[in-house]
This record gives structure tokens, sequence and C-alpha cells, in this order.
């Protein structure tokens, strides 16, 4: 089952630390949705962003993080 979209316009968007500061090629978060992680691309804030389950998030950062670490 499909749930209603979030509200997009009440997130707190965030980038990467690892972002540089130019704005180039970087994706945006939002964590502070309940259940749910909205992404979308830096440089086009007004499209559309990826709505990801917040369990299926932290999987996918965790592996990242430890595909970082054996590099």
């Amino acid at each position: 089952m499909v749930g209603a979209a979030p509200d997009l316009s009440v997130v707190r968007w965030r980038r990467s630390t690892y972002s540089n500061g130019d704005g180039g090629n970087c994706v945006e978060v939002a964590d502070n949705l309940a259940g749910v992680v909205p992404v979308r691309d830096s440089k086009v804030p007004n499209g559309p962003a990826l709505i990801i389950p917040a369990r299926a998030w932290v999987s996918f950062v965790r592996a990242v993080k430890d595909a970082a670490l054996r590099a």
C-alpha cells in the first residue's frame, strides 16, 4: 500500500559534509520526517525527490560506509 506523499515544504534539507562548497554534484536529504527520507538533486531544488523508507536509507548508508572503510 502506498501512502500519501509527505509535505516536502516543511523538511530541512542538508548536504553531506563531504560536498564541496560550489554546489555541484550533490544530493540533499531531509531526515526530519518520520519513517521516510526524501532525497533530491541539489542542482534542482524544486525538482522531484525520491522518497525512501527510513530503514532502507539506514541500510544504504551503512553499506556505503562499510565499503568506504574497505577501500
